[in-house]
């Protein structure tokens, strides 16, 4: 059988196993669909297919080798489309480049105990086949390169926006204490505004490099030792409502709430949560953050009051620069809006074996429930 044919009728078997091999990949495969997954397989097969069926002279297969061919334009096709997506959705250079190489094993062990004997045209098959398959890697790679040098271009226009209105404020307060001390009132005022300007880009530099760590492929490193989570999270109310005074935050616990973690990195989770609940929640109305516990695991819940966030828009809400939009222009509590903090928690969480997860409607507000395992034994 012709491998052109071969791919063409046992597409399906080939996009089944595609897919396995892209559910290997972890949590960046568990939280995509069996649809995602498989985004523009069989446009690339297909593509492989026709390419292969296609007769090429000498000429041709060398103009291809070196990306000359006349007029292909090969920005929307499935292998570009495919590295768009790959990028978006959080799989790195090395796993889509492995999808590719799983992808010409499989043809070829699923193609060749049909050939029967080698000839020059199963070989000559084969050459076009990897001419195939390279192509569309090369295309995949152009378009998930070129996403993520945007990606990090906004993120530093991001960056360098956000960090503008601290730095101003800093600013002023300087000047302000150069000009007169205005009374101990005054001095006070500023001394407010210094610290909240100052706790802002200490957020915004935690997330910065909370983030960098992750991409960098280290993960994100955890020094357990035993914890009380209660006292973590009133640590983290006091540093959230010095950075939103104006936002009233109320603490409840119930159940044993010890267990062994990273008293940094926790502090560092419920201080975004609670710092996003403020940002987005109603002026007036109380973050509330709960904590409930099992034998196994523990359970902290923030809660606040605004705009629900759209069902669509929930699986989004954790990944890094997503920005959720506040409609009140009156509003004017500073903002912490690089988009990386709710990413950052949900790499903490999972440094942790837990995990978190969100729901937001008009009755109950938006309420972000984080679930850990309690660790190693507590010792009595």
């Amino acid at each position: 059988m012709k491998l052109s044919t071969f791919i063409t009728t046992r597409i399906e078997q080939i996009i089944d196993e595609w897919e396995s091999f892209a559910r290997t990949f972890g949590p960046v495969a568990d939280a995509m669909t069996t649809l995602a997954l498989k985004d523009h397989a069989k446009g690339i097969l297909q593509a492989i297919a026709f390419d292969i069926g296609t007769s090429q002279n000498s000429t041709e297969q060398l103009e291809k080798s070196q990306d000359l061919t006349p007029g292909d334009d090969t920005t929307d096709s499935a292998a570009s489309l495919h590295g768009t997506l790959r990028q978006a959705s959080d799989f790195s250079l090395l796993q889509l480049s492995a999808e590719y190489r799983a992808l010409r094993a499989t043809v070829l062990r699923l193609w060749l105990p049909e050939v029967g004997t080698m000839s020059s045209t199963t070989v000559y098959e084969m050459i076009r086949f990897n001419e195939a398959i390279d192509q569309a890697l090369a295309e995949s790679i152009v378009t998930y390169s070129a996403k993520a040098d945007q990606t990090r271009e906004l993120f530093l226009a991001i960056l360098g926006h956000d960090l503008r209105a601290p730095l101003a404020t800093l600013s002023l307060a300087g000047d302000l204490l150069k000009m007169e001390s205005g009374g101990r009132e005054k001095l006070g005022q500023i001394g407010e505004r210094v610290r909240r300007s100052s706790r802002m880009m200490a957020i915004m530099v935690d997330d910065l490099i909370g983030y960098t760590r992750t991409h960098l492929g280290s993960g994100m490193p955890v020094a357990p030792e035993q914890v009380d989570v209660d006292e973590v999270c009133q640590a983290s109310i006091e540093d959230a409502n010095a950075t939103y005074p104006s936002t009233n935050f109320s603490f409840s616990s119930t159940g044993n709430m010890t267990g062994y973690f990273d008293r940094v990195r926790l502090h560092q989770l419920f201080t975004n949560l609670l710092v996003n609940a403020a940002q987005y929640g109603q002026k007036h109305r109380t973050v509330t953050m709960t904590t409930t516990s099992s034998e196994e695991y523990l359970v902290v819940q923030v809660q606040n009051f605004g705009v629900p966030i759209a069902e669509s828009d929930l699986a989004s809400v954790f990944k890094p620069l997503v920005q959720l939009t506040i409609e009140d222009e009156m509003d004017t509590r500073p903002k912490t809006s690089l988009g990386l903090g709710l990413f950052v928690a949900k790499e903490i969480a999972a440094a942790h074996g837990g995990k978190i997860c969100v729901s937001s409607n008009e009755e109950n507000g938006t309420v972000f429930t984080v679930t850990l395992p309690r660790g190693v034994p507590l010792l009595t």
